[in-house]
């Protein structure tokens, strides 16, 4: 086993995932975001969708964030997270959206998937139910116990914010964040992608298909979901996606089976989108344990939801 190449390899895939997908994503999305806020537009739209999205648990902003990860990227959302962890918002706010943000699924998965035959109208109503549904468990039973005071920052914008310096202001601002939000991705996407490489060289795929396929037999699962759910696990939805388009080309995988494991394997808690999602600040780490459990319940509820439509 060449443990060297398989490290160099998988160092340079992530690279390129950090330069050339979250970097670019990363620096559109906070200056539209930087630039919604000097307009005042953020804080309109958070006095509008606070009464809304109260029930769940939710901040006004939380709304960018639902609509960023199932309408553009699993990146586009550190825009917003960014933004909430400056503006102050509670913790307990922050613990239900990231257990929503982890629950739902991700618009760069789900447009390829379309020609493969994804529902996607139902996989994006699917995805904002798991995913309110995370928050509000988070919120209200296992976050209840963390502060919901907020700073005075998080209903307006200080004038002394990037956002009031001018669409230069802005667009420096935003390039700083986004760089050094990319380049924290990059040490939990090498370390994913290489335990993923080394499991592929050792026969560790191959073993697992055997191993599960009489218990997997038995409950009318096909073994041909464990590559692509080690994939998922360990590399990520681009990976993922990567795997799955090749298993349809190859004819193993039909629509049908696509459809009915979106609620599974469509969404960001992963090995890579963990490490992306903390990497955005130290409160994210601490709020971790609490996102976590609610994100699993979300996706519980998208995978009952996908099996009994599809």
């Amino acid at each position: 086993m060449d443990v060297i190449g398989i490290i160099m390899s998988s160092g340079k895939s992530s690279v390129d995932v950090a330069l050339y997908t979250l970097l670019p994503i990363m620096v559109v999305m906070l200056v539209i975001m930087q630039f919604l806020e000097s307009k005042g537009i953020v804080d309109a739209l958070v006095r509008w969708m606070a009464p809304i999205l109260k029930p769940f648990g939710l901040a006004g902003m939380s709304t960018f964030a639902l609509i960023q990860l199932n309408f553009v990227s699993f990146a586009a959302p550190l825009a917003t997270l960014s933004i909430m962890e400056k503006r102050g918002i509670s913790d307990r706010h922050m613990a239900a959206t990231l257990a929503m943000v982890f629950a739902m699924g991700q618009g760069n998965v789900f447009y390829p998937l379309i020609p493969f035959g994804l529902n996607w109208a139902a996989a994006i109503v699917i995805s904002i139910t798991g995913g309110l549904a995370a928050a509000a468990i988070t919120y209200h039973v296992l976050g209840r116990r963390l502060s919901a005071a907020e700073s005075s920052r998080s209903d307006e914008v200080s004038a002394e914010e990037p956002g009031r310096k001018g669409i230069i202001g802005i667009i420096n601002s935003a390039g700083a964040d986004a760089i050094r939000l990319a380049l924290g991705s990059v040490p939990m996407l090498i370390l994913s992608m290489t335990i993923v490489g080394i499991l592929e060289s050792a026969g560790a795929v191959t073993a697992l298909e055997h191993f599960f396929s009489p218990l997997l037999a038995s409950v009318n699962i096909s073994p041909i979901f464990v590559m692509p759910t080690l994939v998922k696990c360990l590399a990520g939805g681009t990976a993922y996606f990567g795997v799955v388009s090749d298993l349809i080309y190859q004819g193993k995988m039909t629509a049908s089976q696509i459809n009915a494991s979106t609620g599974l394997l469509v969404q960001t808690f992963d090995l890579p989108g963990i490490g992306i999602f903390l990497g955005v600040g130290s409160r994210f780490t601490r709020l971790f344990r609490y996102a976590a459990l609610g994100a699993l319940f979300g996706i519980l509820i998208r995978t009952l939801l996908h099996l009994l439509i599809f």
